[in-house]
């Protein structure tokens, strides 16, 4: 766990992060709570604890600055990332994390309550199928679909102006030569993520009709 620790330190201070008080304290939580889950339900692949802090949590937390202000849906949340870090760096964003699977369903739900965590709520379900009663400021996604697939099956869940913020490791040349009429996908920012040896980029689009 001090190893866990020191990392994570580590990490926020590259980001120059400043979280609030206990954050630091749940973001461990989280990741104990998702290596105690993962032994039955399969949540990640990574099992190293410090590889958890790099891949995993400093993956998530450095899309923050490039993220509008406002309600954020996760889609295809899976272990609750890149949701339930970005719900805890900033308690007053809400935030929903959806997940078409019962059990990645059953254990987001239950993360929120151990971590209570007050600003998010889980949606259990197809996306396509989702129809919130408020749409989002920025819908994000990590891994869940090339990005046209992404465009189409999430631009009914942004509210007018909103942004969809797909999570990718390399440039993705050949996804941005796929995109849809009326996706405008130009901002394409290289992350920096600490303690992480690898190639991170966030994709922001916008969707007209």
């Amino acid at each position: 766990m001090r190893s866990q620790q020191a990392a994570l330190q580590r990490g926020l201070d590259e980001l120059a992060l400043a979280l609030p008080a206990g954050a630091r304290e749940k973001l461990l939580a989280y990741l104990e709570l998702l290596a105690k889950w993962n032994k039955t339900y399969n949540l990640t692949a990574i099992r190293d604890p410090e590889k958890m802090i790099s891949h995993h949590l400093m993956d998530s937390l450095a899309v923050l600055p490039h993220l509008p202000a406002g309600t954020l849906a996760d889609i295809g949340s899976g272990g609750g990332l890149p949701g339930i870090p970005l719900a805890i760096a900033q308690p007053e964003r809400r935030v929903t994390l959806n997940d078409v699977n019962q059990k990645k369903g059953a254990f987001l739900q239950q993360a929120v309550i151990e971590l209570k965590l007050s600003n998010a709520e889980v949606h259990i379900g197809r996306v396509q199928d989702w129809q919130p009663a408020h749409p989002f400021a920025c819908v994000i996604s990590r891994g869940f679909a090339e990005i046209a697939d992404f465009i189409a099956t999430c631009r009914h869940l942004l509210a007018p102006g909103g942004l969809l913020a797909a999570m990718k490791g390399v440039f993705p040349q050949a996804e941005l030569a796929r995109l849809p009429a009326g996706a405008d996908c130009g901002d394409v920012r290289r992350l920096k993520v600490p303690l992480l040896e690898a190639q991170r980029h966030l994709v922001l689009c916008r969707c007209k009709g």
